[in-house]
């Protein structure tokens, strides 16, 4: 979850490392620091709370660094505070190091290093593995590196610098992401490619076990045994602007907006009539669709539709779940793993067991080079650029975009459905053209403490989503429910104080949904729908309806999700709150 950055060059620094930092905070934002080369020695400033504490920190200071370390911190080992912040250095000031992940073993490491000697100072795990480096330093850091790996248990990132070997960064990868960017007379390293935009398109995405050496004349990379590897380098066809605000006031409300444009891009790669995929679906007993959060909510819906258009039963599992549960899984099992990042922990692991069992794995994910794109037998991208706000917007319609195109790959009416599909770019631009209207209805529920949320078919996927944006951003409790489940329990929280979302478009269960809003109503409960333009019975059982454009059932959750979107932006917003960067939240979980 945390943030790492490197470079070495021939510039200050301590400019490129914050800049770097900045980009990087949807990764954490408990506390940041900086490790620099100064002078022969390491110059260490961390600080509790955003980047801009440390910016404050080290305005004025002359700093003439070309070679450091930064990080912002998520925190898993220890509380929030300055001693437990990155990066940590070892007893003697010679190493600091910064690590993204989780050192397992870290207990039985920190009482082996206070056996030797060791002042242990922190309470994180990350400090282990410096004390470890220093105690095997012999002259060269990538060696005291590699010695020091096989002590190592969990999945970790991390780089480290020393300043007997100044203009020389290590990194490492195992289980958690880690890039190195390549420049003219300079290079860099970060967890993730938007720290790299301002600097360069060029890099190499590590893979597990592998390591980074990185000096201003080049990059040499290695397998934990010591071994060169050659590694080829990547464009990134990501743009500097795709990931700043373009004048919107918060990542969120942009990448909402962008919705339109980017699903109609990911539609461009998969509707082309020379397009097949590289096996049939229909050889495959069955599809289990594994994923978290927003990307389990998308394989909700890929389920009703690989199950309509190619007819074999779908299975969708919490993929912190499915790794650990009893599953049958095996040959002629097709698993789909959904992760915008391609580095969620729990959604690669599961996958990969799943792949070791015989199952055929299929990635939707959002980054080239990521690590489930390259452990996956096959790969299908999103193209919707990339998305800083912590909570997913753009990158889940994607999803369904591709998930859509999936299903109907070789459906006889497939033609006719891509033209259906084709239309739902400018339908998203209709109901965002009304997102002054949603803000008016959202700001009349921006007190209230609890709502429920309700969909049934398609819908219920979405209503799922409407709940978890709003809990993740506004800190209000929000639960989504199928709205036919709702008399068997849910029902006794309704009352003239309860607000119920329902997600409510003509479609097959549309009478049926209508009468659960009765039930509700009976229950003097206030209902917010959004359903079709022109829905005049919703609109008069509503206290607050929402219209979208007519559009044919099965593409409905394209266009239902975008109210429930800006519906929990705005209130948050109003609230005061941090939309873009929520507590306790990070945007690429990579620990368990």
């Amino acid at each position: 979850m945390c943030g790492i950055v490197g470079y070495t060059g021939k510039r200050r620094a301590v400019f490129i490392l914050l800049e770097a930092l900045e980009r990087l905070e949807y990764r954490g934002y408990d506390s940041s620091g900086v490790a620099l080369l100064e002078g022969g020695q390491i110059f260490v400033d961390k600080k509790v709370g955003k980047i801009r504490e440390l910016i404050k920190s080290l305005w004025g200071k002359e700093l003439n660094a070309t070679t450091g370390i930064g990080h912002t911190r998520w925190a898993t080992h220890g509380g929030v505070c300055e001693l437990n912040a990155h990066p940590h250095t070892d007893g003697e000031g010679r190493f600091a190091l910064v690590h993204n992940g989780i050192i397992e073993n870290y207990r039985e490491l920190k009482e082996y290093l206070i056996s030797r000697g060791v002042k242990y100072v922190s309470e994180t795990d990350t400090e282990a593995i410096v004390h470890l480096i220093s105690l095997n330093y012999e002259g060269d850091l990538l060696k005291a590196v590699l010695k020091v790996l096989p002590m190592l248990k969990g999945a970790y990132a991390f780089a480290v610098i020393s300043s007997m070997e100044p203009n020389r960064i290590v990194g490492v990868r195992y289980g958690s992401p880690l890039v190195v960017g390549l420049g003219e007379g300079e290079n860099f390293l970060a967890s993730d490619i938007p720290a790299l935009l301002p600097f360069t398109k060029k890099v190499i995405p590590l893979e597990d076990g592998e390591i980074a050496d990185i000096t201003p004349d080049g990059v040499s990379i290695y397998d934990f045994e010591g071994n060169l590897k050659v590694k080829e380098s990547i464009t990134v066809q990501w743009d500097l602007l795709s990931a700043e605000k373009g004048g919107f006031k918060h990542f969120m409300l942009k990448e909402i907006f962008e919705q339109p444009r980017v699903v109609a891009d990911t539609i461009k790669g998969y509707i082309s009539r020379d397009y097949e995929l590289p096996f049939s679906l229909k050889d495959f007993r069955r599809i289990v669709i594994t994923a978290c959060g927003t990307s389990y909510h998308a394989g909700l819906i890929g389920k009703y539709w690989l199950e309509r258009f190619v007819g074999i039963p779908v299975e969708v599992s919490y993929a912190s779940e499915l790794r650990y549960s009893d599953t049958p899984i095996g040959e002629g099992d097709l698993v789909i793993a959904i992760s915008q990042s391609g580095e969620t922990a729990d959604t690669r692991f599961s996958a990969l067991s799943a792949k070791e069992k015989g199952a055929v794995l299929l990635s939707i994910v959002n980054v080239m080079g990521s690590a489930l794109s390259r452990e996956s037998d096959y790969t299908l991208y999103t193209h919707a650029g990339p998305e800083i706000g912590v909570a997913a917007t753009k990158t889940f319609t994607c999803q369904l975009a591709v998930l859509f195109s999936l299903a109907i790959s070789a459906h006889p009416e497939r033609e006719n459905l891509i033209n259906q599909l084709l239309k739902v770019p400018n339908l998203m631009e209709e109901v965002l053209s009304k997102a002054e209207g949603i803000k008016e209805v959202a700001l009349n529920y921006s007190q209230r403490k609890n709502l429920l949320y309700l969909g049934r078919y398609l819908s219920y996927p979405v209503a799922l989503e409407g709940a978890l944006k709003l809990k993740e951003i506004s800190y209000i409790h929000a639960e989504g429910y199928p709205a036919g489940e709702m008399k068997h329990g849910p029902i006794a929280l309704i009352d003239q104080h309860m607000p119920v979302v329902v997600v409510a478009p003509r479609d097959r269960v549309y009478e049926k949904i209508l009468s659960n809003i009765e039930e509700v109503l009976a229950r003097k409960g206030i209902v917010i729908s959004v359903g079709f333009e022109g829905d005049e019975n919703l609109k008069k059982l509503s206290k607050d309806f929402i219209e979208i454009p007519q559009v044919a059932e099965e593409l409905t959750p394209f266009l239902t999700v975008l109210p429930l979107q800006l519906f929990a932006y705005y209130i948050a917003d109003y609230l005061g709150l941090d939309v873009d960067q929520p507590r306790n939240l990070a945007k690429t979980v990579t620990v368990e």
